[in-house]
């Protein structure tokens, strides 16, 4: 089947698009955007730059995606926005392109759920499965893995990373890498408040692997002492098919930005 567009819609004779894709009254698609089969675009909603964006997606009214990002080091680069398939992009969430300096890219995954007025900047990367809630805000070069959620009226500072899994409380003011498959209670600059429990389980993970990821969490992120030390020390007690707890111990390792721990103590 083609695709349904309504008659004051504007797409560009360029603009490739999928089969089955409906696109409402009043959107705008641009010369270099591509829409993979099964889309939808509700109304009012604007597609431009190099956007492209996989099968299955459902776009809300007032959405903009591929605008040229809100930084000032931008000087017309042909950045890209790339969106995967089955996402849902609520009213009002705005996605930017790339730059020069952050890979060129800003990409999204699938499955995943942008609520009504979250803002992606450039080239950030999101994983699968998360779920942006209302009025979060994503600055510059945030990453953001599988299955993460982010709670209302969230700011993540430029260029921190989300673990897998993790979950920030809503109206946090995130400046720090937040580990994954923990919990950020909320406000500004807050420490962690534990690991999210009722997460892992609904993941399936068995209370083996949630009693080891216990122990990992308190010498990594609540202990005192030299990282390296106690990295040693959390690796010495995991089994080598131990998913979770191997999983935290590579991103504290890894982090960059400073670590969020628990309580109000960061690294």
């Amino acid at each position: 089947m083609s695709a349904m567009i309504h008659p004051t819609a504007i797409i560009d004779a360029k603009a490739e698009l999928g089969t089955d894709v409906s696109i409402g009254p009043f959107c705008v698609v641009g010369a270099d955007v591509k829409i993979g089969d099964n889309c939808e675009l509700l109304s009012h909603v604007v597609l431009t730059g190099h956007t492209s964006m996989g099968a299955g997606n459902r776009i809300f009214p007032f959405t903009s995606i591929g605008q040229i990002p809100q930084d000032l080091k931008y000087h017309g680069e042909p950045s890209e926005v790339i969106i995967g398939d089955n996402n849902q992009i609520r009213e009002n969430a705005t996605i930017n392109a790339g730059t020069e300096g952050g890979g060129m890219v800003t990409k999204i995954g699938s499955g995943n759920l942008l609520m009504a007025y979250t803002h992606v900047a450039h080239d950030c990367l999101l994983g699968n499965n998360i779920v942006l809630a209302n009025c979060s805000t994503l600055a510059g070069h945030v990453e953001v893995d599988d299955q993460a959620i982010i709670g209302g009226l969230s700011a993540i500072q430029q260029f921190v990373r989300i673990g897998k899994l993790a979950m920030i409380g809503g109206m946090s003011g995130v400046t720090k890498d937040v580990p994954p498959y923990c919990l950020l209670a909320g406000g500004y600059r807050s420490g962690l408040s534990g690991l999210n429990i009722v997460g892992l389980k609904r993941k399936g993970y068995n209370l083996k692997q949630v009693g080891q990821l216990k122990e990992v969490y308190r010498l990594l992120l609540q202990e005192k002492g030299k990282r390296d030390e106690r990295l040693t020390q959390a690796e010495a007690l995991l089994d080598d098919n131990d998913e979770v707890g191997h999983d935290l111990v590579a991103f504290v390792r890894s982090a960059q930005r400073g670590l969020t721990t628990h309580g109000r103590d960061s690294e």
